[in-house]
């Protein structure tokens, strides 16, 4: 549980008997499963440091569907994918807009952007952007050449740690630079800098933080002044600021290189957007906020998930060695000796993409999907849902439930075989990048720079762990994030393969 909070319990019980106490919603809400709550706190103590651990557990109490009480918000809990479905397919509109907060106006730029703007124009407008000119198929596939040429980079860098000392290195760190390296530079240009690199990567890490940092106004209203007395309103506008420096800096660039192209012809995304607003045909305004708003959730939702995701598939490798030697196995084949695996050749690597799905059913790099808000009342299972309650659904349970998954606490990518359940959307027990109107857009900007980097890293070196350390070691268990990181770093000994 978050520290700040623990703290301020106390002060909080204070002010209880000084607050009006909330009415009542409606009989029936107050029917719906609802874990005992402390007065005004409600059932903020029970989320614990992995909040998808905590409900998961709540929720084999209480039932799939359940309210919890967040301070002064409500926020109905979905653990079964049968009910998500249900309130998809009849409530995806009703349910397609984001809670306000404290930290998303920051990270949306006042709500300029796709990840956190509430549902209506802004939000399509800015969507539409984003899959055009940097998520859709054909834009993600142009990119190929610039993930290449940072996997070759990434390759380089394992051999060379490799080189120094005992041969062991943190792949964890070589991997958040990778992905830093690709997103930054087809997101902002390749003239960002090693020094502005590090500082972006800092800054994503920042910002699934903050996620965690306990806001006092998003809960307590009439305790917004605590957040001065913390520190919390400090931290955030520091990290604003951060971002409105380098902002500043990106915008004086391009007037210096408007042209940027690589060998492909490609404009960077933020280029692009900076030059549409000279565009008379575009249809709106396109103001600096949305640039902002979009390009911060290009770095912030795409290096942290993607990394995450990567370091996980590493993970699970070297703890299976037989599904490690599967996966080197057919990438032999492919490779017809070859010193690289290019992505014409991804498509054939059935083994390979099985199990980055398995990955994902066990470690889905947001176990808690972003919530949603109820734009007005609706019904749910027969429950009346009053306008305003948050949603949340608990995607890292779904890839945990029974009815739908055999075995599901074993790691078995053969499930993947012969099915055709894919994490797109339409298969409700497995929804790791979202569903509906909400669905993460970047999901195959995303696997393109998992798949290409995994096949050539197992392709061009043998794995394993430094000398003393055993399988039985390694921690699998998730931090505290929104994000789903590991919390132990990944060290490993990379040795060359021989290429045949």
């Amino acid at each position: 549980m978050n520290p700040t909070l623990l703290v301020a319990i106390p002060i909080i019980s204070f002010f209880f008997l000084l607050i009006k106490r909330r009415k009542v919603i409606s009989q029936k809400a107050a029917l719906l499963p609802s874990p005992p709550r402390l007065p005004f706190i409600g059932n903020l103590h029970q989320l614990g440091s992995t909040p998808h651990r905590s409900l998961y557990k709540l929720s084999k109490q209480l039932g799939p569907l359940m309210l919890l009480h967040l301070g002064t918000v409500r926020a109905l809990v979905v653990s079964c994918p049968k009910i998500a479905e249900e309130v998809i397919r009849n409530n995806d509109l009703l349910f397609a807009t984001r809670p306000k907060s404290k930290l998303t106006d920051v990270l949306s730029c006042n709500k300029n952007d796709v990840a956190f703007a509430p549902y209506g124009e802004t939000w399509r407008q800015m969507k539409k952007l984003a899959k055009t000119h940097l998520l859709s198929s054909q834009r993600v596939k142009s990119m190929s050449f610039d993930r290449a040429e940072e996997v070759s980079l990434l390759l380089e860098k394992v051999a060379d740690a490799a080189s120094r000392g005992n041969g062991v290195i943190c792949l964890t760190e070589i991997l958040n630079s990778y992905v830093t390296d690709v997103i930054t530079r087809v997101v902002l240009g390749s003239w960002i800098t090693k020094e502005k690199k590090t500082l972006l990567s800092e800054l994503s890490h920042d910002s699934a933080a903050l996620f965690y940092e306990f806001f006092f106004e998003d809960f307590f209203p009439n305790l917004k002044w605590l957040d001065v007395l913390w520190g919390s309103n400090r931290k955030l506008e520091n990290y604003k600021k951060k971002w409105d420096a380098l902002f500043e800096e990106i915008i004086k660039n391009h007037g210096h290189e408007s042209k940027e192209v690589n060998r492909k012809n490609n404009t960077y995304f933020m280029g692009t957007l900076l030059d549409l607003q000279n565009d008379s045909n575009l249809g709106f305004v396109l103001t600096n906020d949305h640039i902002r708003g979009l390009t911060m959730n290009m770095i912030n939702a795409g290096i942290d998930t993607t990394f995450a995701t990567l370091d996980w598939c590493m993970a699970e490798l070297v703890r299976n060695p037989e599904m490690l030697k599967k996966v080197k196995d057919e990438l032999r084949k492919v490779a017809h000796g070859e010193d690289m695996i290019s992505e014409e050749l991804l498509g054939q690597l059935s083994y390979l993409k099985v199990f980055i799905k398995e990955v994902i059913r066990l470690h889905p790099p947001g176990p808690l999907l972003l919530p949603r808000e109820s734009m007005q009342e609706c019904q749910i299972q027969g429950y009346n849902i009053p306008k305003k309650t948050r949603l949340v659904l608990n995607a890292w349970a779904f890839g945990r439930d029974e009815s739908y998954w055999e075995a599901p606490e074993q790691f078995k990518p053969e499930r993947f075989f012969d099915c055709t359940v894919d994490y797109k959307g339409k298969d409700f027990y497995f929804i790791p990048f979202g569903v509906g109107r909400r669905i993460c857009p970047g999901m195959d900007f995303s696997m393109a720079i998992i798949e290409i980097a995994l096949a050539n890293l197992m392709h061009r070196f043998d794995w394993s762990l430094p000398s003393g350390i055993t399988i039985e070691d390694m921690n699998m268990d998730e931090g505290g994030e929104i994000i789903s990181f590991r919390k132990q770093k990944l060290e490993l000994v990379p040795i060359a393969s021989k290429v045949n």
